[in-house]
């Protein structure tokens, strides 16, 4: 049977609800990581944290918002992606090694040499970290470019809700794996002090990490003593991140020289009030248009709050740019899709060319 196509935007971006778990369960599949997990009893307990989260019920330290994007037409959840409003504290610092790079010169010898050293660092202070960013496969590449709206949303929240977050945000990137999953610097480095395998310690790490402060070595560590394949991969970043590399480094983030003490995958950070898509949100009245303008139209990541369940609507929208930077006409379609009257207060925030 043809589906029918929506009559308002074909994909629309919201909260997570404890309805979408069977969804979220299928879409965790592709992914299977600590932040999503193909696990339904873990992924049922992360969507009731969101809710709590975004209702205001946990303390700010403690909230997790899963956002996800729905295909209206075959009314399925077939994306998600996450925001840690605070990772690192007293109880359990972010860890990561930093990557520092040392010089030797022998004036006898004549000879300089350039190493690469790892050193263990924990910040309790805590930071936001961005992640579990998943798309469906058969989604990928999608003209509607579902992955980038997935991610930016983040930072539409963000500048929505400032006050929730800290003043650095984080991006762990995933560097280049083995096909199975196996990490060469793990299994070079974090197996020989722990005893543990990847999947092992990464799922350990989210709720304990003692064994790392026990166990691994806390003086600087030489990566010139690890198998030249293994030195590689330090601090790069994997075949399918790499587009993620790029929206991030084009929004504001850099390497900040640090990568995971597990995968040995580059962290990307940037200061929060320094991201262009934080900086970029605007407020904005809604007026109702009969119907998309097709010329002289800019495309907008478009967002309603509402006090209960969906506490966050979003969608793509190519529209008018703002009048006198106040007002912002959308068709009855699209404002019926997001639950917008003319007067409502909405959120827009303009996308790169390249979303």
């Amino acid at each position: 049977m043809a589906l029918i196509p929506p009559a308002g935007p074909p994909f629309v971006l919201r909260d997570v609800a404890p309805d979408d778990l069977p969804d979220l369960h299928e879409t965790a599949i592709h992914l299977d990581s600590v932040n999503l997990p193909n696990d339904r009893e873990a992924l049922a307990r992360i969507i009731d944290r969101s809710v709590q989260s975004f209702s205001g019920q946990l303390p700010k330290a403690d909230r997790c918002f899963v956002f996800v994007v729905r295909d209206e037409a075959r009314g399925r959840v077939v994306g998600t992606s996450m925001i840690f409003a605070q990772h690192g504290s007293r109880r359990s610092p972010h860890v990561y090694f930093d990557v520092i790079e040392e010089e030797r010169y022998s004036e006898t010898l004549d000879r300089h040499f350039s190493h690469r050293i790892l050193r263990i660092g924990y910040n309790y202070k805590g930071l936001t970290e961005i992640g579990g960013l998943v798309l469906r496969p058969e989604y990928r590449g999608h003209a509607q470019q579902l992955g980038r709206l997935l991610a930016y949303t983040r930072f539409l929240y963000m500048g929505l809700h400032r006050e929730v977050f800290c003043d650095e945000v984080v991006s762990e990137l995933m560097p280049p794996l083995e096909p199975d999953g196996t990490s060469l610097l793990w299994e070079s480095l974090g197996r020989r002090f722990t005893g543990l395998t990847y999947q092992e310690a990464d799922a350990l790490s989210r709720q304990n990490k003692e064994f790392i402060r026990a166990l691994f070595p806390q003086d600087p560590l030489y990566a010139t003593l690890l198998p030249p394949a293994v030195q590689a991969l330090i601090g790069e970043v994997g075949p399918e991140t790499k587009g993620v590399e790029r929206m991030l480094r084009a929004i504001g983030f850099e390497y900040a020289q640090r990568i995971d003490p597990f995968d040995g995958g580059p962290h990307f950070h940037a200061r929060t009030d320094n991201i262009s898509l934080v900086r970029d949100v605007r407020l904005a009245r809604v007026s109702l248009a009969p119907a998309l303008t097709p010329g002289g139209a800019q495309s907008f990541l478009v967002a309603r709050q509402g006090a209960e369940a969906p506490f966050f609507l979003a969608a793509r929208v190519d529209a008018p740019p703002p009048t006198n930077g106040a007002t912002l006409s959308l068709s009855v379609e699209v404002a019926a899709a997001l639950k917008l009257a003319p007067g409502d207060e909405t959120a827009a925030l303009p996308l790169p060319a390249r979303a």
